[in-house]
């Protein structure tokens, strides 16, 4: 079972504080498994930990989270080595690919050395969802702000580009994303730019934005564009997810 069309869910969120877990899967990583349209089984989800460097404490308690959601879940690693003869049929495998926020930057760069990029084209245009968190959501676009480099924003322009867009992440709670965010748009560094609050994810089929979503309440998304010299912000409400039962 796959999704009907190349999809993406790109977040700022997906994740909370459990009671007798250290992490749980919010709404929106219950809603990239929606979007993939299985039913009759458990699904099957491939964790990417490449921005955390494969910490093992992560995939620990990502793995937990999935136990408690009634999912599959696969950790595939790239350090030291890829844990997979075959990266290209693991991804294939499963219904939605998680990528888990980090350095975008070291992600980029480690993908390309594995040929995962070219691995992940291929498993958005078979209908495997593409899902992530922070530099799991810039990952899929033009670029975006991160502080891979430091503890200063800067521009990253060379990220996978399935979307022809910029990606702001974390837009109401790091002050410096958003001013950065303008600046990259008006100067002409990235086209016009999708941008979501923290708990907010957008979803796209094939490369057009369908919908907003929100797994937390008063949060939004934003679609900044150029006009002239300068950027202009548009504010998207977003549709309010349900809270996951556990």
């Amino acid at each position: 079972m796959t999704a009907p069309e190349p999809t993406i869910l790109a977040t700022s969120g997906g994740h909370r504080v459990g009671g007798r877990t250290r992490v749980l899967f919010d709404a929106l990583v219950h809603h990239a498994v929606d979007l993939s349209g299985v039913h009759g089984r458990r699904p099957r989800i491939l964790y990417v930990g490449t921005a955390t460097g494969d910490a093992e404490h992560v995939t620990a308690r990502v793995s937990e989270a999935a136990r408690v959601a009634g999912f599959d879940l696969t950790p595939l690693q790239l350090f030291p080595m890829p844990n997979v003869d075959d990266i290209e049929a693991t991804v294939l495998g499963h219904d939605v690919v998680w990528v888990m926020g980090g350095s975008v930057a070291n992600l980029l760069a480690v993908w390309r050395v594995h040929g995962l990029d070219t691995v992940m084209r291929r498993a958005w245009q078979a209908g495997v969802v593409l899902a992530g968190v922070s530099a799991g959501s810039i990952c899929w676009f033009r670029g975006g702000a991160t502080d891979s480099f430091g503890p200063e924003l800067r521009p990253v322009t060379d990220a996978l580009g399935l979307l022809p867009y910029g990606n702001g992440v974390h837009y109401d709670s790091d002050a410096g994303r958003r001013p950065l965010i303008h600046r990259l748009v008006a100067d002409g560094t990235l086209p016009t730019s999708h941008c979501t609050d923290d708990g907010v994810g957008l979803v796209y089929r094939g490369t057009e934005l369908v919908e907003a979503v929100a797994e937390l309440p008063c949060k939004a998304a934003y679609l900044v564009s150029r006009q002239g010299e300068r950027a202009v912000e548009e504010r998207i409400e977003p549709r309010l997810l349900p809270t996951p039962a556990f």
